[in-house]
This record gives C-alpha cells, sequence and structure tokens, in this order.
C-alpha cells in the first residue's frame, strides 16, 4: 500500500469535476487527510462560483464536459491565471495534451491514476503557483513615479504613500500587474472581490475613481489608468497632457521595455 507523508495544509482548496466516483471516493478520502478543503461536480462549475471558493487548484476530466471542454478550459485559465488546473481523463493525443497545456493546464494525467499520484501532482502544481505568486507579490512594482510595494499592502510617490484602503491596493495591484491590458470590469470585480458582479453594480468604477482621485493628488504630472468605455479599464502610466515637459533622467517605468503578447488555440475536445 503506497502511504502518504503529506504534513496536512488546510490551506488548500481543491475542486473535482469527475463522474468517477470510485477515483473521487479514494481522493476525497486522501484531500482530508492531508487536510485540504474538497468541493466535487459531476458538470461544470460556472467560473464565477470557482473565485467565490478561492480555490488553489482544479482536477477536471474534459470528458465530462463534452463539446464546451475546450472552452471551459480556456475561459478558467483566462480567467484564474493563479488558480492551479489539472487535467485527469482517458487516452488522450499529443495534440490534445499540448492544446490543453497551451491554454494554461498545469499538468495532464491519463487515467487510469492512482488518487494518490493525482494528490502528489495537484500539490506540486500549487507549490509552484504559491512559489512564483510570492515572488511577484514581494517585489515592489516601478510605474511612473509610483512605487506599489506588496510587501506592505501600501504605494508611494517620491517616499509618500498614497494611504489607500486594502481594496484600493489590491485594485491598483491588480491593474499594474496587467499593465497595458484592458481588464473587463466584471473581471477586476471577480479578482478583487472575489465573486461574480451583480447586474448594475458599480463598484469597480467607484474605486477606480477614489483610486486616480488620489493618484492625480500625489502625482499629477502622471495619468495611470485608462478608461475603455462599455469594456473596462487599462494601467499604463503616461505623462499627463497637462504636463509641462521637464528634462530629466527617465524614471524606471519608462527605462523598461515594454513586450506583451499572449497566444490562445482554440480547437475542440474529443475523448478518445
Amino acid at each position: 500500500m503506497i502511504r502518504s507523508e503529506l504534513a496536512p495544509d488546510p490551506t488548500t482548496r481543491l475542486a473535482v469535476i469527475d463522474t468517477d466516483s470510485g477515483f473521487v471516493t479514494v481522493l476525497a478520502k486522501r484531500a482530508e487527510a492531508a487536510g485540504w478543503l474538497l468541493r466535487t461536480s459531476g458538470g461544470a462549475v460556472p467560473p464565477d462560483q470557482l473565485v467565490a471558493m478561492k480555490l488553489n487548484a482544479l482536477l477536471v476530466d474534459p470528458a465530462v464536459l463534452g463539446d464546451d471542454a475546450w472552452r471551459y478550459l480556456d475561459r478558467v485559465c483566462s480567467l484564474l491565471p493563479d488558480l492551479g488546473v489539472v487535467v485527469c481523463t482517458g487516452r488522450s493525443t499529443v495534440a490534445q495534451r499540448v492544446r490543453g497545456l497551451r491554454l494554461g493546464v498545469d499538468d495532464w494525467i491519463t487515467k487510469p491514476s492512482h488518487p494518490e499520484e493525482a494528490i502528489a501532482r495537484i500539490e506540486a502544481v500549487t507549490r509552484r503557483h504559491r512559489r512564483g505568486r510570492h515572488e511577484t507579490e514581494s517585489s515592489p512594482v516601478l510605474a511612473g513615479e509610483l512605487e506599489i510595494r506588496p510587501d506592505r499592502f501600501q504605494a508611494f510617490v517620491s517616499g509618500e504613500s498614497l494611504d489607500l484602503t486594502r481594496r484600493e491596493f489590491e485594485l491598483l495591484h491588480l491593474l499594474a500587474g496587467t499593465q497595458g491590458q484592458v481588464l473587463e470590469r466584471e473581471t477586476i470585480y471577480q479578482r478583487v472581490w472575489g465573486y461574480a458582479m451583480a447586474h448594475g453594480d458599480r463598484s469597480v468604477d467607484v474605486f477606480i475613481r477614489k483610486l486616480r482621485q488620489k493618484l492625480e493628488k500625489r502625482s499629477p504630472e502622471w495619468e495611470y489608468i485608462h478608461t475603455h468605455f462599455g469594456v473596462g479599464y487599462r494601467f499604463d502610466p503616461e505623462p499627463s497632457a497637462d504636463a509641462v515637459p521637464q528634462a530629466g533622467p527617465p524614471t524606471p517605468a519608462q527605462a523598461s521595455s515594454d513586450d506583451r503578447g499572449s497566444q490562445v488555440v482554440h480547437k475542440s475536445f474529443t475523448a478518445a
């Protein structure tokens, strides 16, 4: 018998989308023994519900999702980049596995698979995500005259604090971490507030306005947050149109190059 050497980790939250009752039952016992919090489902869980669960990992069998499998994986990986996604399914082709990994899947397990191996792979995935998140969150972000300090949950201009609330900081940190990209209001709300945005909710716009006011007061010569009407917002520091050009060394943000790009593959999943 294979025995687990894992220490309990009460912070690990796992969701499983699978209809293999035997596999899920054993997996649930192992997860419980490791101190994990587990949610199981026999069908697709809406991505906004996954956000609300504050998961560390998702184990999914695409065969359960049918023709919507690739679309669902694409949506989940795009909306929840910090979520560890592990596919556990039957026989598949190289092309299918490659496509899944390029969509954002972290690991691919072929059934039949021992639940102990699945647990170990989920652990490895969540460990990598936590390590990467810690490195990203602890590093200062320089943008225009702004210095964002995740380790202090605060931002500074010329050494002076912007005096942000926690929610304002989380919003600024999210936007700065996706510099140059347009984020939809719904995506911002789900990432910052942790659940789906209700129809007509203007919380994102209200907090963006407050954040802008604080930035404009301390750094009037820079424009940081740009509105894309009907869509959302983009963080991209630019000298304000009203600012008077001054000679001087470039800021750290100006000196750094910007190389952005993304690639998403679209095909359909067919269980072999």
